[in-house]
C-alpha cells in the first residue's frame, strides 16, 4: 500500500530567547494542524529535542563557537548566521527532499525574520517561504517611519526633541523609538531593514492579536502586499513546555500559594537587562518599604545580583520578612496565571507583554532597550494596562509606584482594564474569534500554496 503524502513545514528559529520560544509554539500549533515539522536550529543555544518529541531537528552549522559569540554584539552574531547558515541549510534540505520526495512535500519554509537568508534557500529549492515576526506591530511601524523621518529632517535627532511627539506614530515620542539615532554606526539599521523585507515571502505571522494593535496591523498593512495572520497569544494555544535558556526555580509556586489575591507585586526584567549594584539595593529597600508581598527575579548569574542580596544588611530580612521570595528566574506562565499575583514589574519584551496582558495582569513598565521602549507606550498609553516607570531607581520611588499599580485608586483603574483585555484575548482565541480564524487561513494559505 502506498504511503500517504505528508505535508511538512521547516521551521527556522532566530537562536534567542525571545524568538526560539514562539518559533516553537508556532510549531506545536501547526502540527496540531496535521503538519510534520522540521525545526532547522543553530548550534548555538540549540532547543532541546527531548522537550519536543513530534518534531524533528535539523543542526546547522553556523560557524560560530560560545567564545566567538561573547565577544560579538547582538548585529555581529545576527550578521553572521545569515552568511554562515545558508548553504548548510540548503544542502540539508536539498538531501532531504531528494531522499524523501516520493513521500513528502516541503509545503514552506517559516523563518524568524532575522534568519533571512531562509528566504534565499527557499527560492533556490522553489518552495514557499512565510515570515515569523516575533516583535509588535507597533514595532515594525517605528522602522518604516525611519526614511520618512529622515526626509523631513528629523536626522541628526536633536536631545530637545526627544519628549516630542513623533508624527504619524502618536502616542510615541523620539526617546520611546527603538533607535537612539538615525545614523547606523553599529549595522543595526542595516540589519533591521534587511529583516523587515519581505522578499519574495508569502505571508506574515504576528503574535499578536487584533483586540492588541488592530491599528497598528491596518497602518502596516498598508505598506505590504501580502497578507497577514496575527494568530496570538500562542502561548495560549498550546500546553505549557520548559524551552528555557534559564533553569526554573518552582519554589516560588508554593510561596505565593501563601499569598492572598492580588497581593503580589511581581518582578522580573527580563533574560538580558541587568542593574547595577545601587540599582538592585534601591529595588530591595523600595519593594521592602511598599509593605506588598513582592516575587522578585534576580539574576545571580549576573555577576554581582546574588552577592549584593547577600550583603543586605539583617534590618532588610527583619522588614521583609515571609512577605518577599527571590528566585534566579521563575516559571513566567505559571507565575502570572497564579490568582496572588496582582502586578508585574516588567522590562516589556514582547513575549513577556503578551504573557502579562493574557492573564489580566497590570504592568510597571520598565523599557532598556528597543522594541522594549515601544511596548511600554502602547501598554501605558493606548490600551491603559500599565504605568510606565521613566525615573532613576531610587527606593522612595520604588515604593511610590508600586503603591500607585497595587493599593491607590489609580491602580484599581488600570487593574479593571487589563480585566477587560484579558476577556477580549480570550475570546479571540476561541472558535470563531479572530485569532482562531486567521489561524485557520493561515493554514490554508500554508496548503494552497
Amino acid at each position: 500500500m502506498e504511503a500517504q503524502r505528508q505535508n511538512r513545514l521547516i521551521l527556522v528559529p532566530c537562536p534567542f530567547q525571545g524568538h526560539i520560544t514562539p518559533m516553537l509554539q508556532l510549531g506545536t500549533i501547526l502540527h496540531s494542524k496535521g503538519f510534520v515539522i522540521t525545526v532547522a536550529h543553530t548550534k548555538f543555544n540549540s532547543p532541546n529535542p527531548s522537550q519536543y518529541p513530534d518534531f524533528n531537528f535539523l543542526e546547522i552549522p553556523d560557524g560560530l563557537s560560545d567564545l566567538n559569540v561573547s565577544s560579538k554584539n547582538f548585529v555581529s552574531v545576527l550578521s553572521d548566521f545569515n552568511i554562515t547558515c545558508k548553504i548548510p541549510l540548503q544542502e540539508a534540505l536539498t538531501q532531504m527532499v531528494k531522499t524523501d520526495g516520493h513521500l513528502e512535500k516541503i509545503n514552506s519554509i517559516i523563518y524568524d525574520e532575522y534568519m533571512y537568508f531562509s528566504n534565499d534557500v527557499a527560492n533556490h529549492l522553489q518552495i514557499p517561504s512565510i515570515i515569523l515576526s516575533t516583535s509588535s506591530a507597533a514595532n515594525m511601524l517605528t522602522y518604516q517611519a525611519i526614511p520618512r523621518l529622515v526626509k523631513d529632517g528629523y536626522s541628526p535627532l536633536k536631545e530637545t526633541m526627544l519628549l516630542d511627539p513623533v508624527p504619524e506614530l502618536q502616542p510615541l515620542r523620539f526617546k520611546d523609538l527603538p533607535f537612539s539615532n538615525f545614523t547606523d554606526s553599529n549595522g543595526l539599521l542595516q540589519l533591521i531593514s534587511e529583516a523587515h523585507k519581505t522578499r519574495t515571502s508569502s505571508a506574515i505571522i504576528w503574535n499578536t492579536a487584533k483586540c492588541l494593535e488592530q491599528t497598528q496591523l491596518a497602518q502596516l498593512g498598508q505598506g505590504y502586499h501580502i497578507p497577514f495572520f496575527p494568530i496570538g497569544p500562542m502561548h495560549k494555544m498550546v500546553p505549557p513546555s520548559c524551552n528555557n535558556l534559564l533553569e526554573e526555580d518552582h519554589k516560588c509556586i508554593s510561596w505565593l500559594d501563601k499569598q492572598t489575591d492580588n497581593s503580589v507585586i511581581y518582578v522580573s526584567l527580563g533574560s538580558i537587562a541587568f542593574m547595577d549594584e545601587k540599582e538592585i539595593v534601591e529595588m530591595a529597600w523600595g519593594l521592602a518599604n511598599s509593605k506588598q508581598p513582592f516575587l522578585w527575579v534576580v539574576r545571580t548569574d549576573s555577576g554581582i545580583a546574588g552577592d549584593v542580596i547577600k550583603k543586605l544588611p539583617e534590618s532588610f530580612e527583619e522588614t521583609v520578612g515571609e512577605r518577599g521570595c527571590t528566585v534566579n528566574w521563575a516559571p513566567q506562565k505559571e507565575v502570572l496565571a497564579h490568582r496572588a499575583v496582582g502586578g508585574f514589574w516588567s522590562h516589556c519584551g514582547w513575549n513577556t507583554t503578551i504573557e502579562s496582558v493574557s492573564e489580566g495582569v497590570p504592568m510597571i513598565c520598565q523599557s532598556y532597550f528597543g522594541d522594549q521602549k515601544v511596548n511600554a507606550r502602547l501598554l501605558s498609553q493606548v490600551l491603559g494596562v500599565g504605568i510606565q516607570w521613566e525615573n532613576k531607581l531610587e527606593r522612595g520611588e520604588v515604593e511610590i509606584v508600586i503603591r500607585r499599580l497595587m493599593v491607590d485608586e489609580e491602580g484599581k483603574v488600570i487593574r479593571h482594564k487589563a480585566k477587560d483585555l484579558k476577556e477580549k484575548i480570550e475570546l479571540s482565541i476561541r472558535q470563531g474569534g479572530s485569532s482562531s480564524s486567521s489561524l485557520n487561513d493561515l493554514v490554508n494559505h500554508i496548503l494552497l500554496s
